[in-house]
């Protein structure tokens, strides 16, 4: 057992160190071009850098290790094309999100985004702390959490995708301008997306929940469920959504759930 613990804290190191070197480059490219919008595509490949050292430097089961390290690359790799192609494809025109907070920082704004790339680097490592645990357990049988937590994965990852295109589709219509996306998966959440996305980490942790110290695990979609429904995710979005169409998107909040889907909310108040 503490061999393993050896082991996470040394790949755990490893990844760190990675993380915040790919960071810092992301962050002088980012000052260059004027778009603090890139960290979110490379946070977001720094977990496939992260399985890449892990599942090398690992001692754990083969097979379990395939297991875990294949779906979460597959996992992050879609994300971090997906959000490349959204952030790279308009590269001129960086986030309302991040735009207001360069007003808030002012000439600060350079060395707090330096800051904000970092934690984001750290932040990558936390998140990782299931997946150093999976990869270092021994045990050469698969257990029936594991098997559970790849099936939970597979809706989530599937659910994510879903949504993503269904919401890219809706923009891509010059008649749905000024609209709200309010039809398929967005028709039951305001938020689809990143309610797959945090199912996709409680599947990691119920993943891990059949290997030693797999509790711990919890952490991730903990961390996950507070940024997305607290922080950077709802929360942004919701306020640059009711900036850009202040009416649809005032009656869109009053009949549809913010994060879990659900069915609709009857009365509409005007």
């Amino acid at each position: 057992m503490l061999l393993q613990i050896k082991q996470i804290l040394f790949i755990a190191l490893i990844s760190l160190m990675a993380c915040c070197s790919i960071m810092f480059l992301v962050w002088l490219w980012a000052k260059k071009i004027k778009n603090a919008g890139v960290v979110d595509v490379f946070w977001a490949l720094n977990f496939p850098v992260i399985t890449v050292i892990t599942f090398f430097l690992s001692e754990g089961f083969e097979t379990r290790k395939i297991l875990i390290c294949a779906a979460f690359l597959v996992a992050e790799l879609r994300l971090g094309l997906h959000l490349w192609q959204r952030v790279i494809g308009h590269i001129d025109e960086e986030e309302g999100r991040y735009q207001q907070l360069r007003k808030e920082w002012g000439e600060k704004a350079d060395r707090n985004l330096f800051i904000f790339f970092q934690f984001q680097a750290i932040s990558n490592v936390i998140l990782a702390i299931p997946f150093f645990i999976i990869a270092a357990n021994p045990s050469t049988k698969i257990h029936l959490l594991e098997y559970i937590g790849l099936a939970i994965w597979l809706v989530g990852f599937v659910g994510e995708m879903i949504a993503d295109r269904q919401l890219a589709a809706f923009k891509k219509d010059p008649e749905n301008k000024g609209k709200v996306c309010d039809t398929g998966m967005w028709y039951y959440s305001r938020h689809p997306n990143y309610f797959f996305e945090w199912l996709t980490w409680m599947a990691y942790f119920i993943f891990a929940l059949a290997s030693p110290w797999g509790i711990l695990a919890v952490i991730s979609p903990a961390i996950i469920l507070y940024l997305l429904t607290k922080v950077t995710g709802v929360p942004n979005n919701e306020e640059q959504n009711l900036r850009s169409k202040p009416e649809a998107y005032k009656k869109y909040q009053q009949t549809t759930s913010s994060f879990f889907p659900w069915r609709k909310k009857l009365k509409v108040i005007s």
